[in-house]
């Protein structure tokens, strides 16, 4: 696979080898770089609302070079992790820095930073894609979700960026809309789908967000949708298909599969068995920590219980494969996969 086909964020996963053992034969085609572990509003979905993963830091610089550095042929670049990107002073910089590697970027925002000088500051970038979590389609769901009241000021803020790019001329970064498929958003989805296409989103997406029973989850029980989706949630959602087609609106749901689809249950017994990403992607903390994968942090508590190396310590092809990394592949390929995989593409988003 070329190098061009890998920059397709929707392909990179296909240049990981069928054959899948203990030692990657390849390094990593993409990186997660969690630039920073702060944020400015209090979701119900994310871990950090409720406890400190690592001690609050941005990336350093260095840190941030370094990991790049130290893999020539990356492709892909996704800069977020459990904080808000846009709280990074330097990041444009680190953009550009990716942008002249001829690296495919991109992160996910709240949205609530968006300010006119920094989106013309993006938009100088070259920044492949912007995915706005706006989760709502009204102030008083995003409120109860979100648990700020910053749903006014997003929207303005992604209808300024549009209109900016189209008085610009600028095809990129990409705008998507993403919303958190919780019993009490799913039936926005027609509203945001609307709401997107009015200012200027042509894709949005319905992100599945699940429960363990051991209470490791993004959502709680009686807010998610997973298995449970009633009548009137698939309504929901075929309305929201057929006010997309009529708008030219992309509708898709995380993992690029199809939203409904998203929302049941696989008939895979062993659910984590398909993933790819302990050898494709490697996943690095505000603090250099490296993590399986972006949903890790989501699925079980303490860190340490999965941390797979130190990019301060030791260079990225020592942890690669080294003795954690090896034996996280080992067990994922074994009927006794690691506690944060034993789940995932069962109640996990894929």
């Amino acid at each position: 696979m070329t190098l061009t086909a890998l920059k397709d964020p929707r392909r990179y996963f296909d240049a990981v080898d069928a054959e899948r053992h203990a030692e990657a034969k390849t390094p990593p085609v993409c990186l997660y770089l969690e630039v920073t572990n702060r944020c400015n509003l209090l979701c119900e979905t994310c871990p950090r609302t409720f406890e400190e993963l690592e001690a609050p830091a941005d990336m350093s610089w260095e840190l941030f070079t370094s990991i790049i550095d130290q893999v020539p042929n990356i492709a892909r670049v996704v800069m977020h992790g459990v904080g808000e990107p846009m709280l990074v002073k330097n990041l444009p910089e680190m953009i550009r820095h990716l942008k002249a590697r001829g690296i495919y970027t991109l992160f996910n925002t709240n949205g609530t930073l968006l300010t006119p000088r920094k989106q013309r500051e993006l938009i100088e970038t070259g920044l492949d894609e912007l995915r706005v979590s706006l989760d709502a389609a009204d102030a008083k769901t995003f409120l109860a979700v979100r648990g700020k009241d910053f749903f006014n000021r997003i929207v303005r803020n992604i209808s300024s960026f549009t209109a900016l790019q189209a008085e610009l001329g600028a095809t990129k970064p990409l705008v998507s809309m993403w919303l958190t498929g919780l019993k009490e958003t799913i039936g926005q989805l027609p509203d945001f789908v609307r709401l997107a296409a009015k200012i200027g989103v042509r894709e949005v997406h319905l992100q599945r967000l699940v429960f363990d029973e051991e209470g490791f989850g993004l959502a709680r029980a009686a807010s998610a949708l997973f298995a449970q989706a009633q009548a009137e949630e698939e309504q929901a959602i075929n309305a929201a298909h057929e006010i997309a087609t009529a708008l030219g609106v992309r509708l898709n749901a995380s993992g690029a599969t199809e939203p409904g689809l998203s929302l049941k249950p696989q008939a895979e017994e062993r659910p984590w068995a398909t993933c790819r990403r302990p050898w494709s992607l490697m996943y690095f903390t505000a603090h250099g920590r490296a993590l399986p994968c972006c949903i890790a942090p989501f699925s079980a508590r303490g860190y340490e219980n999965y941390t797979l190396g130190d990019a301060t310590q030791q260079s990225l092809r020592e942890i690669w494969n080294g003795p954690a990394y090896r034996e996280f592949r080992r067990a994922l390929l074994s009927d006794a996969p690691p506690k944060p995989c034993q789940h995932c593409g069962l109640r996990w988003s894929l």
